[in-house]
């Protein structure tokens, strides 16, 4: 299994979302939706429409089993707001609907496709389905520097595994190896 990073850049989030869009609103949304959630890609995938109605996400999570509720950033509510529009009778309809078949989501397999298009499109390597979920917790942390509340957000049993998924230990690094000389 390889190891993915967040996307630390906010200019290669912005041609990420620039590059999804003009492919289609649901490669877009899919997108908008891990990065602003920092659900794993399995409970996304399983996103229905009466999900994007309320301003938060309630599910049970399908790694750990456990009931969450995730409050929806005001950017997330209105960009899936917008993306629901007209389909108000669809309730039971999976937001990130496959091609294939009736009412089914896409898999895990093309969601990974899709981002690693995207990211081939901007040059990043190391990127997979898991990135959405580090990049939101990479710049979370950045944001409010708040490792607690990002570790309990995560379900992690402790910061120091918190700092390592997100990569922060990682910029810590490469930051001193800069600076080192003999």
């Amino acid at each position: 299994m390889n190891f993915v990073q967040p996307i630390r850049d906010p200019e290669c989030i912005f041609y990420i979302k620039r590059f999804l869009k003009e492919q289609s609103e649901r490669n877009y949304m899919l997108f908008v939706t891990g990065i602003n959630s920092g659900l794993r890609i399995s409970d996304i995938l399983e996103l229905r429409v009466r999900d994007a109605k309320r301003p938060y996400f309630n599910l049970i999570e399908k790694k750990t089993k456990k009931k969450k509720r995730i409050d929806m950033t005001p950017a997330l509510q209105r960009e899936l707001k917008a993306y629901i529009e007209g389909k108000e009778d669809e309730d039971h309809e999976y937001l990130f609907k496959s091609r294939e078949g009736i009412n089914k989501p896409i898999s895990r397999s093309m969601a990974y496709k899709i981002l690693r298009a995207a990211a081939e499109y901007v040059g990043l390597d190391d990127i997979g389905t898991h990135t959405l979920r580090k990049t939101f917790g990479y710049h979370f942390y950045r944001q409010t520097k708040d490792v607690a509340m990002l570790q309990e957000i995560f379900n992690h049993s402790d910061q120091r595994t918190t700092l390592r998924y997100i990569g922060i230990n990682q910029d810590a690094m490469n930051n001193a190896m800069k600076k080192f000389k003999i």
